[in-house]
């Protein structure tokens, strides 16, 4: 029944052609008039699990006071009176809330004496006197009232670029998200461009017809379009995801359409007509794509169960991408095959490469060399992956060097110093109690200043007496606000310390119902989940692969032999920065073990699935390796280079820095994963020879024995 079943799909699949074309035409138009509704999320704290601190206060912040966005912008070769008007001119714009600059003026109906000792707390003639003022250059700390993320908030950084002009540094969250928001959608389009340009490249290469790279990436981009389209029912997917899933899902995917082409070529050649040839080829070619799909959707899936919800976005996105390809290429490509044959045939060319039997025998003398390396190496480099420098949170997600707002973030920070803004929340009580807890924050060695209402109002003025503006920012109806610069980075150890030292002293104060929130902060908690995120989601994704691949050869000993060369490329991949003293951002670093898992495992499958099936015919165990090297050498080097490309073209086309460090670690790992394969998973299979083969006999005479049992039922 079951196979009465699978040949009926396979007929209507192929004998319904132009139907089955005619859904995925209005799949495709129904895909592309959705995804311009996707909404892309920039804002990573939002996907902080709900007890998370972090969370926790920006959801008492977003009822208070909404999250506000923040911007730093220094003036250079200015009066304190230019830097006054500037800052008058930024704080009208819309969109601005308050601008804490040299002047600070305040709109108060009191004669000027009276609030004098009230700006100096955040003025530079405060103790800390080139706060804002140094050497003709004049840096301002602006809060805006909506967050860095939102619509208005962007327009007024526009607006903020009119007024204080080019020659003026930018830097702030405000600033980073914007630059972020511009450069997404042109990086991508920019990277997408690349790796097609080269992708056609490798494809002529490595097949026999001019035509054939074109109907692969047709096949691809309809699966693409349907993919991006369909993330409507998420609502919206996070910038990292848009970034890298179209191009990943290109790139991982696009082999099984390689496959199929393959396998039907070879039945047309054998004297099968198309029909018969394509009905054989799903027939043989299913199987096999199917259970390559499966570890790839296996890998990215496990994603999802990452507490930081960022894993469950990407999982679902790539994982779906992968069925969507898989769809395309089992229900679509073959139509498409069938209409385009005459045109694959008319535009042929002899092959540029015969076959890998030279390329065997060069790789395969390498197999005990590189055996001993990866012994010898495999101990330190599982050690090495794990004794990385990491960063956690937004700042690693930013631009990187080279890019405006970095540069210009750096060339702020020498002048003046750094200034990492968090906000402390606290019920409104004691206003006693509130400007001693802000004299103590300030009165921290690593405070450039703290700004409280209380703080601000001199001893016996009522609140009434300050502008609107001013109370409405810092005070509601329950909570009262203080924001606090701290002279250091947004991440860092340090940093982290005197978050620490800064929360401590506000629960000394109010030791309930009392919040500290910022970009470190989020850091830390980003920090706690994805550490322990790490070691599950990486068991579970080696396990679920495992069993996928488990279930493909009926043996429990072979999916782990294959298993190990990827894991090996993994841990050299994963143990690379740590030896050229690079920091790693932890958000890629767990996402790219499975990428490369789920994506590369692949290579192992088929050089075994070939060494298996080639042993009895050959004479020896040196004989089939060659063999089975030389019968996979052109897929796994198609597909494994597709893969290394985009990977370095993601990685340079970037300027965001987890994106890029992806990229480098995908492109890294293909290259990696490639290369034990070829030379690693060969000694491997030598070397356990018998044992392999006498499980693959054992796992056969089960299935022979089943079959037999079911038939003599069926009797």
């Amino acid at each position: 029944m079951k196979n009465f079943s699978f040949d009926s799909i396979i007929n209507i699949i192929v004998t319904k052609r132009s139907k089955i074309e005619k859904i995925f035409l209005a799949a495709v138009i129904i895909s592309a008039i959705c995804f311009p509704f996707v909404g892309i999320n920039y804002d990573l704290s939002t996907y902080l699990p709900d007890f998370a601190p972090t969370k926790q206060a920006l959801n008492v912040m977003e009822d208070e006071f909404g999250y506000p966005g923040l911007a730093r912008v220094m003036l250079k070769d200015v009066t304190l009176q230019e830097a006054k008007s500037v800052r008058e001119k930024i704080s009208k714009v819309d969109g601005v809330s308050l601008v804490i600059g040299p002047d600070s003026v305040v709109e108060a109906y009191m004669p000027q004496e009276f609030i004098t000792s009230a700006l100096n707390n955040f003025t530079n003639m405060a103790g800390k006197g080139n706060t804002f003022y140094k050497d003709g250059n004049a840096v301002m700390d602006i809060v805006f009232e909506e967050g860095s993320y939102d619509e208005r908030t962007k327009a007024a950084v526009d607006e903020i670029y009119k007024i204080a002009g080019d020659n003026a540094c930018y830097s702030g969250s405000a600033v980073q998200s914007k630059e972020k928001q511009e450069l997404t959608m042109q990086e991508v389009t920019v990277a997408i461009i690349l790796a097609l340009f080269v992708i056609i490249i490798i494809l002529a290469i490595t097949t026999e017809s001019w035509f054939e790279p074109f109907l692969f990436l047709l096949v691809m981009a309809v699966a693409i379009i349907i993919n991006m389209g369909t993330n409507i029912i998420f609502g919206t997917i996070s910038f990292f995801t848009f970034s890298i899933s179209a191009i990943l899902q290109l790139a991982v995917s696009i082999d099984y359409s390689i496959f199929l082409l393959h396998t039907f070529k070879f039945y047309t050649s054998q004297g099968y007509d198309m029909h018969e040839g394509m009905v054989l080829a799903l027939k043989e070619a299913s199987n096999s794509i199917l259970s390559s799909g499966a570890t790839t959707i296996v890998g990215f899936i496990v994603m999802a169960l990452m507490r930081f919800n960022i894993g469950r976005d990407m999982g679902f996105v790539l994982a779906k991408g992968v069925v969507c390809s898989l769809a395309a290429v089992i229900f679509l490509m073959p139509s498409l095959i069938i209409r385009f044959d005459k045109v694959i045939e008319k535009y042929k060319h002899p092959p540029f490469v015969s076959n890998f039997n030279k390329f065997a025998k060069i790789v395969y003398k390498m197999h005990i060399p590189v055996f001993i390396i990866v012994a010898v190496i495999a101990l330190p480099c599982y050690v090495g992956q794990n004794m990385n420098t990491f960063k956690f949170g937004e700042e690693a997600s930013g631009a990187g060097a080279g890019s405006k707002v970095y540069d210009d973030g750096v060339e702020i920070n020498n002048i003046f110093g750094k200034s990492n803004i968090i906000i402390a929340m606290v019920p409104n009580g004691s206003i006693v109690m509130e400007r001693n807890l802000t004299e103590d924050l300030e009165n921290l060695g690593f405070v450039n200043y703290a700004v409280s209402l209380s703080g601000t109002l001199p001893a016996g003025i009522p609140q009434d007496f300050l502008p609107k503006t001013l109370t409405d920012e810092l005070r509601t109806e329950n909570y009262s606000r203080i924001l606090i610069s701290m002279r250091n980075l947004e991440e860092s150890n340090y940093s982290f310390a005197c978050s620490n030292t800064v929360s401590e002293t506000v629960k000394r104060y109010y030791s309930e119902d009392s919040y500290v929130i910022g970009l470190t902060p989020s850091a830390m908690d980003i920090k706690d989940i994805l550490t322990e995120d790490y070691g599950k989601v990486s068991l579970i994704s080696l396990l679920g692969v495992a069993i996928v691949v488990m279930i493909t050869f009926k043996t429990i000993f072979v999916p782990i032999l294959l298993i190990i060369p990827i894991e090996m490329a993994t841990f050299i991949n994963m143990s690379m920065p740590y030896l050229v003293g690079e920091n790693v951002i932890y958000m890629g670093y767990i996402i790219v073990g499975c990428i490369q898992l789920g994506a590369t495992v692949d290579y192992s499958i088929l050089m075994t699935n070939n060494y298996i099936g080639l042993r009895p015919e050959c004479a020896d165990k040196k004989e089939t390796a060659l063999k089975a090297i030389s019968k996979s050498a052109l897929s796994i080097l198609t597909s494994g280079s597709i893969l290394t490309v985009v990977g370095y073209i993601i990685y340079i086309t970037s300027s965001m820095r987890v994106i890029s460090q992806v990229g480098h670690f995908v492109g890294r790992g293909a290259l990696l994963s490639m290369t034990l394969v070829f030379t690693l998973l060969p000694a491997l299979l030598v070397i356990f020879d018998k044992t392999i083969m006498r499980q693959i006999k054992k796992a056969e005479a089960k299935k022979l024995n089943k079959s037999s049992n079911q038939n003599a039922a069926a009797q």
